[in-house]
C-alpha cells in the first residue's frame, strides 16, 4: 500500500488502523458504484493522475537500482525504498528464484499469512534485472494484494523473471483485496492493485487471477511490456564474487548493522531514507531491455481492467485461457506485439472488444478461439499505420499485417463479429460467426484479405461486408445465412466466388459504388427480396457469371424490376429494335394496300370462252 508515515513502526500503525477500519466497514461492496465511478469525467481525471504517479515512481525505482551495484556489494541483497508515499521492495539478482518463503523472511510485516492461509501483501514488490520470482506454494497458494481508498500494492518485473505457478488441483490464486470489507477491490476510480512485467520474462499456469488494475494497459490487471531497444540477453544468476569482493561485502554488512538505529529494518531488507537520489555514476549504464516473452496456459482472468495486456512482446503464447468480465477489452495485443500465438482462448463478457490486434500487432496467429457477448467486436484485427506522414516520433507509415483468425467462434458480440481494418494479408478462415451487428466487415483499405470458409449467421445487417477501399479480397467458400445482406462489397475490389447464400431479406449479393474489377462467380443464392445480384448501383467493369439464383424469391414491384432492367444502354438497345421492326411494318402497308396473289404478274393469259358458253351464261 502507500503509507503516508516513514519506518517499519509507522507501516505497522496504518497497517493496524486500516485493520480497524474494517470492522466498521459495510459488509460488502458496490459493484455497480465502482463502474460507474470509473466513467465519470472526474474518475478519469484521478485515474490518470495514478497512472502518472506509477510511472514516477517506477523512474525512481529504476534510477535507484541502476545506482545501487556503485554504492557498494552489499546493495546486492534485498532492500527497501522509501518513495515518498509508500514502500517497495526490491529484489535483486540472485542465482535461485525467491519464493513465498523468502518473502516471510524479507517482509514478515508486509506479506503475511492470514487465518484462512492466504497472503497478504501490503507494500509494493520490484525485481531488478536478473532477478527471479516464482509465486507458488504446495498444497496451492492465494495471495491477496491491498487495494483501498489509501492505496494499492503492484507487482512488477523490470528485466526479471516472474512466474505465477499452479497445479490442476490446486491453482495460484491472486486478488486485490479491500481489507475494510473483506472483498476484493470492485473500485477502480482510486486506484487498483496490478501486476505488469516490463521486459524479462513472464510465465502463468494454472492460476486465477481476478479484480486488479485501472485505467492504462500497463496499469491494466495483468500487463506484459516490454522496450524497443536491444537486450543483453543476460538474465542468469549472478556472477561469482572474489575473495577481495567477499571481504568488501562483509564490511558493507557490518557497516549497516553499525546504522540500524537511524535506518530502521527487519532482517536483509534494508530501509532508505527519502530525499533526493544521488546523482548516478556515469561509468554505470542503465540496462536497456528487450520485448517482453513469456507464456500463459490453463489460467483464468475475470474482472480486470485490461483481462490482459500485451505490448512490445516477442513469442508471447497463450493458450487454454478464460478472460471474463473485464472493464474493458478482453486480451490486448497492442503495439509490436509480434509472433504470438493464441490458442483456446475463451473471452466473453467483456466491456468491449474479446480479443484485440492492435495498430503495429503483426504475425500473430489467433485460432481455436471464442469471443462472446461482449459489449463492442468479437475480434478486432487492426493493421492501419502509426502515422500517415512525418510525426514527432518518427513512426513507420506503412500498414503491418500477416495476422490470421481461424477455426474461432464470434458468438453474440454487440458491434461485429470480426473485424479488420486496414493492414495487409489478413486471413479469416473457417470461423464460426453468430448474432451480431455485422458478421465479418473489412475495411478501411485492407489489402489481400482472404475470408474463407467461414459460416455467417444472424447478422442484422451484413454478413460478410468488404467496404472503403479495401484491395484484392478474395472471398470464397463462405456460408451466409439470415442476414439483411448476405455478402456487401461498396467502393472496394474482390472475388466472390464459390459462396452459398440463404435466408437474405434484401439483397443475396450487393456490389456498391466504385467495384470496378471485382467478379461475382458460382455463388448460390437463395432469399426473398429486392434482388438476388444487386449490382445495378456498382461503378466501374463488373464481371458476373454463372451464379445460380432459382431459388430466390423477387419480391420488388414492376417499376423496381422496369427500373432495374431499364439502364440507359437497354433502353437504347430496344428503341432500335422497335423502330426496326416498326419501319418494316409501314413500309410493307405502304406497298399493299389489299391482299394479292405472290405470282400475279407470272400468271399466263386466259383464252376467250366459246360463243355456246356465252350465250349459256346469258340464258
Amino acid at each position: 500500500m502507500k503509507p503516508t508515515r516513514t519506518g517499519l513502526t509507522g507501516l505497522a500503525a496504518v497497517l493496524l488502523g486500516t485493520a480497524s477500519l474494517a470492522l466498521a466497514a459495510p459488509a460488502a461492496a458496490d459493484p455497480q458504484g465502482a463502474m460507474d465511478a470509473g466513467t465519470t469525467a472526474e474518475s478519469a481525471e484521478q485515474q490518470a493522475a495514478l497512472v502518472a504517479g506509477e510511472d514516477r515512481r517506477l523512474t525512481q525505482v529504476r534510477a535507484v537500482t541502476a545506482v545501487a551495484p556503485t554504492r557498494g556489494i552489499g546493495w546486492a541483497k534485498p532492500y527497501r525504498l522509501d518513495t515518498g508515499d509508500g514502500y517497495t521492495l526490491v529484489l535483486t539478482q540472485q542465482r535461485e528464484p525467491y519464493t513465498v518463503t523468502d518473502l516471510l523472511k524479507l517482509a514478515p510485516q508486509t506479506f503475511v499469512r492470514q487465518a484462512d492461509g492466504s497472503y497478504l501483501l501490503t507494500e509494493n514488490i520490484y525485481l531488478n534485472s536478473g532477478a527471479k520470482l516464482r509465486l507458488s506454494n504446495p498444497g496451492g497458494l492465494t495471495l491477496r494484494m491491498a487495494s483501498t481508498t489509501n492505496g494499492f500494492v503492484s507487482i512488477v518485473s523490470f528485466g526479471g523473471g516472474l512466474t505465477v505457478e499452479g497445479t490442476p488441483q490446486a491453482p495460484t490464486k491472486i486478488t486485490s483485496w479491500d481489507v475494510r470489507t473483506g472483498l476484493p477491490d470492485t473500485r477502480v476510480d482510486d486506484g487498483r492493485a496490478y501486476i505488469r512485467a516490463i521486459g524479462g520474462q513472464f510465465a502463468m499456469s494454472y492460476a486465477q487471477v481476478s479484480d486488479l488494475g485501472f485505467w492504462s494497459g500497463r496499469t491494466a490487471g495483468v500487463s506484459l511490456t516490454g522496450t524497443d531497444r536491444p537486450n543483453t540477453g543476460d538474465v542468469d544468476g549472478p556472477t561469482h564474487l572474489t575473495k577481495t569482493q567477499r571481504h568488501e561485502a562483509k564490511a558493507e554488512r557490518l557497516a549497516t548493522d553499525a546504522a540500524a538505529d537511524a535506518a530502521p529494518g527487519a532482517g536483509d531488507v534494508f530501509a532508505q531514507p527519502s530525499g533526493n537520489l544521488a546523482a548516478p555514476d556515469t561509468r554505470f549504464d542503465v540496462p536497456g531491455l528487450s520485448y517482453v516473452s513469456g507464456k500463459i496456459d490453463h489460467a483464468s482472468i475475470s474482472g480486470n481492467a485490461f483481462g490482459l495486456f500485451v505490448s512490445s512482446a516477442n513469442g508471447i503464447t497463450i493458450s487454454d485461457t478464460t478472460i471474463a468480465r473485464s472493464l474493458q477489452d478482453g486480451l490486448v495485443l497492442h503495439r509490436f506485439a509480434s509472433s504470438a500465438d493464441i490458442q483456446r482462448v475463451v473471452s466473453i463478457d467483456n466491456g468491449g472488444d474479446g480479443i484485440v490486434l492492435s495498430r503495429a500487432a503483426q504475425q500473430v496467429r489467433v485460432s481455436a478461439s471464442t469471443a462472446q457477448g461482449n459489449g463492442g467486436n468479437g475480434f478486432t484485427v487492426n493493421g492501419l499505420p502509426l502515422a500517415t506522414g512525418a510525426s514527432a516520433s518518427g513512426e513507420f507509415v506503412g500498414s503491418y499485417g500477416n495476422n490470421s483468425v481461424t477455426n474461432s467462434v464470434a458468438r453474440y458480440n454487440a458491434h461485429y463479429g470480426i473485424e479488420v481494418i486496414g493492414g495487409l494479408n489478413i486471413a479469416v478462415q473457417n470461423n464460426t460467426v453468430v448474432g451480431s451487428d455485422m458478421g465479418i466487415v473489412a475495411r478501411e483499405g485492407a489489402d489481400s484479405v482472404a475470408i474463407n470458409g467461414n459460416q455467417v449467421s444472424d447478422q442484422r445487417r451484413q454478413g460478410i461486408a468488404v467496404r472503403d477501399g479495401v484491395t484484392n479480397a478474395l472471398i470464397t467458400g463462405n456460408v451466409v445465412s439470415d442476414a439483411d445482406n448476405g455478402i456487401y462489397v461498396r467502393s472496394s475490389v474482390a472475388e466472390v466466388r464459390g459462396n452459398t447464400v440463404e435466408g437474405a431479406t434484401n439483397h443475396g449479393i450487393a456490389l456498391v459504388d466504385a467495384t470496378g474489377g471485382s467478379k461475382v462467380s458460382y455463388n448460390v443464392v437463395a432469399g426473398v427480396g429486392p434482388s438476388a445480384l444487386d449490382h445495378s448501383r456498382a461503378r466501374g467493369d463488373v464481371d458476373i457469371d454463372q451464379n445460380t439464383i432459382s431459388a430466390w424469391h423477387d419480391t420488388s414491384s414492376f417499376w423496381v424490376r422496369f427500373r432495374h432492367y431499364a439502364s440507359p444502354m437497354t433502353m437504347l438497345w430496344v428503341a432500335i429494335v422497335l423502330l426496326i421492326i416498326g419501319s418494316a411494318v409501314l413500309g410493307v402497308r405502304r406497298r399493299r394496300p389489299g391482299i394479292h396473289h405472290p405470282y400475279a404478274n407470272t400468271v399466263p393469259l386466259r383464252a376467250p370462252a366459246p360463243a355456246e358458253e356465252l350465250v349459256g351464261s346469258a340464258a
